[in-house]
């Protein structure tokens, strides 16, 4: 399924929101290619579980694996009966991302990659036709080198910007027309004619596959001279024609935007193809940035990081801006206090502090954008003052010395300005895009900012605020009564959600370690702020959490809320199920179900310590 590599560079250790100074981010030998071939795990419902059985074909005497569908009745081949559960678990997100605009940036590594990019760019025109609107902003850092190379001249980099001189220039305008055509070529065909009209469409619309618009649809400025340099023909983004691209996306086109900017007196400008896309994803309001890389995002353990959030993805990069020019430019613009003052995460795996700075204000708050000239970004002093967009590139990427660092201090960027996800894919894996769109896990890194945000432990002065909201639930009988005491006592287990000081949501996590499962308890959300996923957040942080301490099942008890806990994967179960410690302490009086779920491994790579005990 993916292509064989040896192991990509690392990210580092994250333990409870940090990385070790001596971890991570190493850089990949040269020429060391092959990666352990990935293993695909399929989550079929128990609806849809299938059991195994064997036919003998009378003819030939072949025997061929088949899978009995309870829910249907028939039998089908194995392979059609992984296909039909694909389709199931692929489901719920195909509505989901329907008019969603995603700024997809395609790595120049990738661009010579022959049938990886060739599977990219089909799977691009699939979810196309499912509904999603897409910008493909290439790379050609790579091309611009080749060019250069065989034409005897060597390449200038200063920190993230190339120098561009005449000879740079010429060869940015012959890598960006190659990889244009080169894309639209390949969106081009249609599906096969035969299988269309297999099905009676016998119109011909189909055979012009996706139309791709080009053109020149944002606004440079020269870079200049910079610390005594003359970078040349290198630009910096001014202004994205965000009308333009609205207008061309809901018009069915995907957008191919290349890094080559026009300036206000007519010139060509080579612009760094990180800062277009971060430029973009931010001025269009994108509902996802995704950056297909050559590599995944590894800690030093070999595991893929699959979910940071804002927070860790911050902290990470924090902790090398001393090491790596691009994590300190980020961390110069994005500011709120240098390294030594910058808050430590608290609680589980950095994502449940909200810390104040000096000025009172959420270190972790969003900004506030302000658009002018269809960009995010304002004339003061703090996120988007300076370059537009987010640059990377330059000796450091090009070495590696630092991993995907680079690529990680994008993101934070990126979902600091107000694009909620973004997403870093391995390109190399076959079909990375699908998966890590359409499976609940994904098959890439995460960077979220809305996730988790406001979502945290409990504290003693949050007791109060719990007590306000699970009142009127004990009162309905939904929840069992606790006293102060002994809410007091649990409160180490308790997890809410705040929101301008208040405690919304709350729920709780009683692990039973022995038994290697987990209650959740007391999920409840206060009345005015229901129906805005405050339970799904809080039960998705109980889920992950319960997975980095090892447990394997959760199981909860109620009376009232079967319903909410089945369609988000809990089964009933009898009391025996139930780890005996517990059940020594139920009142049957309730009557109350009884319900479990399988959680899924963890593979994040983040380890996280056993921060408390069960609490009566």
């Amino acid at each position: 399924m993916a292509s064989c590599r040896s192991r990509p560079p690392c990210v580092g250790t994250l333990s409870r929101g940090e990385v070790s100074e001596n971890s991570g981010f190493r850089s990949r030998p040269p020429g060391s290619w092959g990666c352990p071939k990935q293993m695909r795990q399929n989550h079929v419902s128990s609806s849809t579980r299938q059991q195994r059985r064997s036919w003998t074909n009378t003819n030939s005497g072949e025997r061929k694996s088949h899978s009995y569908f309870g829910d249907s009745g028939g039998v089908v081949a194995a392979e059609e009966a992984e296909l039909v559960a694909v389709l199931r678990e692929a489901h719920p997100y195909v509505n989901l991302h329907r008019d969603s605009k995603f700024v997809v940036m395609l790595s120049a590594e990738l661009l010579d990659s022959g049938s990886t990019l060739d599977g990219i760019l089909k799977d691009i025109a699939f979810l196309h036709h499912l509904g999603i609107k897409f910008v493909l902003v290439p790379g050609t850092q790579v091309q611009i080198d080749q060019l250069l190379a065989e034409r005897g001249r060597e390449p200038t980099y200063v920190g993230r910007y190339r120098v561009t001189d005449s000879a740079s220039l010429q060869a940015a305008k012959e890598a960006a027309g190659a990889i244009s055509v080169m894309i639209e070529a390949k969106l081009s065909p249609g599906p096969s004619i035969y299988n269309i009209r297999r099905h009676g469409d016998s119109s011909r619309l189909h055979e012009t596959g996706v139309r791709v618009d080009t053109g020149n649809f944002f606004a440079a400025k020269r870079r200049g001279v910079v610390d005594g340099v003359d970078f040349g023909a290198t630009g910096l983004v001014k202004k994205i024609d965000v009308d333009r691209i609205r207008e061309r996306l809901d018009s069915g086109s995907v957008v191919l935007l290349r890094n080559l900017g026009h300036s206000s007196s007519g010139e060509v400008l080579n612009c760094n193809t990180y800062e277009v896309a971060t430029a973009c994803a931010l001025a269009i309001g994108a509902d996802k940035l995704i950056c297909i890389m050559d590599g995944p995002i590894l800690d030093e353990n070999g595991h893929l990081v699959r979910f940071l959030t804002l927070q860790e993805a911050d902290t990470l990069v924090r902790k090398r801006a001393q090491q790596s020019e691009i994590a300190a430019n980020y961390v110069k613009a994005v500011g709120d206090g240098g390294i030594s003052s910058f808050p430590e995460p608290l609680g589980y795996n950095g994502m449940v502090t909200t810390p104040n700075n000096h000025i009172g204000r959420p270190i972790w708050e969003k900004h506030t954008l302000t658009f002018q000239n269809g960009v995010g970004f304002d004339n003061g002093n703090g996120l988007w003052s300076g370059e537009q967009g987010f640059a990377i590139g330059g000796e450091e990427r090009i070495s590696r010395l630092n991993g995907y660092l680079s690529e990680l201090a994008a993101a934070a960027f990126v979902c600091r300005g107000g694009v909620n996800r973004v997403h870093l894919l391995d390109g190399t894996i076959s079909g990375v895009l699908l998966l890590e769109l359409f499976k609940r896990d994904g098959m890439g890194t995460m960077v979220a900012s809305d996730v988790y945000e406001g979502t945290r432990e409990a504290k003693v002065e949050d007791l109060a605020g719990i007590r306000q909201i699970i009142t009127p639930l004990e009162e309905s009988g939904a929840l069992v009564r606790r006293t102060d005491e002994e809410l007091l006592r649990a409160l180490d287990s308790f997890v809410v959600v705040e929101r301008e000081g208040q405690i919304i949501a709350c729920a709780a996590l009683f692990p039973f370690f022995e038994d290697k499962c987990g209650e959740v308890a007391a999920i409840a959300v206060a009345s005015d702020c229901r129906g805005q996923g405050q339970g799904d957040k809080l039960l998705d942080y109980i889920e992950k959490k319960a997975s980095a301490f090892g447990l394997e099942m959760l199981f909860l008890l109620t009376t009232r809320t079967a319903d909410w806990f089945v369609r988000r994967g809990f089964q009933e179960c009898p009391i025996e199920m139930i780890p005996e410690a517990r059940r020594e302490r139920i009142n049957l009086s309730r009557r109350s179900k009884y319900y479990m779920k399988k959680l899924l491994p963890d593979r994040s790579g983040i380890s996280v310590v056993r921060t408390f005990q069960y609490g009566s």
